[in-house]
């Protein structure tokens, strides 16, 4: 397994590889892309963090868990269910998510597993998705709950989901393991909010990769968010909410 990571070094992008307390630098300024391993090494702590790709775009799941659809009564669904999140709502490991100006409802923090497309995905077959897997990150897939049903002609999805801050994602992602082995935690100001098995989607990456691709093209460094499952509830500013998924890494964020 590696933990591939992208920050700001000496003024520019760097990708590195987290080795403990350490980062070991590489040429180049992507993790999809590294270039070859400098011997440079710079500590974790104080590291000026980046999204660890560059991602055109994000592809958030909706009901995508069993004990989530079972408790709220909703239908499993037959496809994948799924919205946007644009570059401009990104936020890396450590970084504020802002409060809204424009909202003054509540605000969700929904702690999710989230896949990084490694290679161009048009149409591919089922059996060629996990190729297309570079590997796996935290998510904090955040949302301006009320919104989303406030005008009953119309949902709100992309407005809900979009704020500054909204798509925090990293520190790091993760290759050679198996997400469906794996857990999501999520500790709001230290209390467990969040405990969910991976083995419970609805469905896996590999379905997730495969069947996205046959409508909208997944590009290098595009993230899917994988969906959340219980436990999801307001944030007040001030809070600090981790997802943390063991093998992966903690994804740190202070909201408002």
């Amino acid at each position: 397994m590696t933990l591939w990571c992208r920050i700001e070094h000496e003024g520019r992008p760097r990708a590195g590889v987290l080795e403990g307390e350490s980062i070991r630098l590489h040429e180049g300024s992507c993790p999809l892309a590294p270039g070859a391993a400098t011997g440079e090494e710079t500590p974790a702590a104080g590291a000026r963090w980046l999204t660890p790709t560059a991602a055109g775009k994000m592809v958030a799941l909706w009901n995508n868990f069993h004990a989530a659809a079972q408790k709220n009564g909703w239908a499993i669904p037959s496809e994948p269910l799924y919205f946007l999140k644009t570059p401009q709502c990104f936020a890396a490991h450590a970084q504020p998510i802002p409060q809204p100006r424009a909202h003054e409802g509540r605000v969700f923090y929904e702690g999710e597993l989230g896949i990084v497309v490694g290679r161009t995905c048009r149409a591919i077959a089922p059996e060629e998705a996990e190729a297309h897997i570079f590997g796996y990150t935290c998510v904090d897939d955040v949302t301006a709950m009320e919104l989303l049903t406030r005008d009953a002609s119309f949902a709100q999805w992309t407005r809900a989901k979009n704020f500054d801050g909204f798509g925090a994602f990293g520190p790091v992602v993760a290759t050679g393991l198996d997400p469906l082995a794996l857990r999501v935690r999520t500790l709001v100001n230290g209390r467990e909010r969040q405990n969910y098995g991976l083995d419970d989607m609805i469905f896996t990456p590999a379905e997730l990769v495969a069947r996205i691709s046959a409508d909208l093209t997944l590009e290098p460094g595009d993230v899917i968010a994988c969906g959340t499952s219980l436990g999801v509830l307001p944030m007040k500013p001030g809070t600090t909410v981790e997802v943390v998924i063991e093998g992966v890494g903690v994804l740190r964020n202070v909201y408002g």
